[in-house]
């Protein structure tokens, strides 16, 4: 698979652009904020039908424009599809693939998957379990689509129980009835959740740690432990007793919203107690297993971005990436540096094609 064009129209600083991808490598340069991450976030828009930066469609718009379009072409099993993803100001947001609009977007999540390597990834270890939950449910939503239906379904019953328990306190008073007609398709929908959690983090754990071995050259022992309510035994009954705290508290307290991945190394929180050389190792070696996680379920190789993470990155970890590169572990790769002699430097020997490409005031020309 691989994503042979694109065309943006007043998406962010492009006001119109056109570019055609090599299906290898494509080194996208640029000074900073010039736009070369946000030619990433298009594609990631036409992957995952939504920005990897920032979650409100209308701010991704140009400034005094009324829309912006995204179009692409991929390839894929010998077929060529063109997706389009387009959002108006006061609309909503459209997602086609082949001029069809799709009813739910959530249909077109892993259709052509994506994996995006940036200095952001940090975020999974420093900021709270909600990104650790996010990371995983992305992983599982593009080789599951029935895990991401009953993610979006719980979710939405989980927003309408919250709001039901807010009114109950406005209102100083309690439908146990109402209340219950909520848990029952809850509860039943945490079980799925914590079920293919459990399983994904069976698969993915020794994955995970085959690369952060292959990327530090340590013998340390990282680790990331699973954490949820529904562990308990007595979870449900435990849940079902506790209305009193969820009406104090105006949510809900407990469940798989709640869940996190506790991140260790060497029996100790890497957040806390890991160096910056093993931080990194970690964040991207948890990236490099999604790719395989996605790679082993779908049969061939998604997308690979990897944005402005030379800087980041000591030259042992640079040297361990490209020698995949080289040996053609990854499909068709998007990298951007602001410096072109130093991604020239690091990729003279790889015998991929390798297209590069200038892009200065929002227009990306190959050079």
């Amino acid at each position: 698979m691989y994503l042979e064009n694109i065309s943006l129209r007043q998406f962010k600083n492009y006001q119109h652009s056109e570019i055609k991808f090599s299906r290898f490598i494509n080194c996208i340069m640029g000074s900073n904020g010039s736009g070369k991450t946000n030619l990433l976030d298009a594609i990631h828009y036409l992957s995952l039908t939504k920005s990897a930066l920032n979650s409100i469609d209308q701010q991704n718009i140009q400034h005094d424009e009324e829309f912006f379009s995204i179009k692409g072409t991929f390839h894929l099993d010998d077929k060529k599809y063109q997706i389009q993803c387009s959002c108006k100001s006061g609309s909503k947001k459209v997602v086609k693939k082949d001029n069809k609009p799709y009813l739910k977007l959530s249909e077109h999540i892993g259709v052509f998957p994506l994996v995006l390597i940036s200095p952001y990834d940090t975020d999974i270890i420093r900021e709270g379990s909600s990104t650790r939950r996010k990371f995983m449910d992305g992983i599982i939503s593009q080789i599951d689509g029935q895990y991401l239906q009953s993610l979006l379904k719980y979710q939405r019953l989980l927003s309408q129980r919250n709001q039901l328990l807010k009114d109950f306190a406005r209102k100083h008073q309690f439908d146990a009835q109402l209340i219950a007609s909520y848990d029952e398709p809850l509860l039943k929908l945490m079980k799925a959740i914590f079920d293919r959690r459990t399983k994904f983090l069976d698969q993915y754990m020794p994955i995970f740690k085959k690369h952060y071995m292959s990327l530090s050259e340590g013998m340390e022992d990282v680790d990331l432990k699973y954490k949820s309510d529904l562990f308990s035994p007595d979870f449900e009954e435990q849940y079902l007793s506790n209305y009193q705290r969820d009406l104090s508290i105006q949510r809900t307290g407990m469940g798989t919203h709640k869940d996190d991945l506790v991140c260790s190394i060497s029996g100790y929180s890497i957040r806390k107690f890991g160096s910056q050389g093993q931080q990194k190792s970690f964040v991207i070696a948890l990236k490099l297993a999604q790719f395989e996680m996605i790679q082993n379920d779908k049969g061939f190789k998604p997308i690979l971005l990897l944005d402005d993470i030379f800087d980041k990155l000591d030259d042992l970890r640079i040297k361990k990436l490209i020698d995949m590169v080289s040996s053609q572990s990854f499909g068709q790769l998007f990298i951007t540096d602001a410096r072109p002699e130093r991604t020239a430097r690091i990729l003279e020997n790889t015998p991929c094609e390798i297209a590069n490409f200038l892009v200065e005031y929002g227009h990306a020309v190959a050079t």
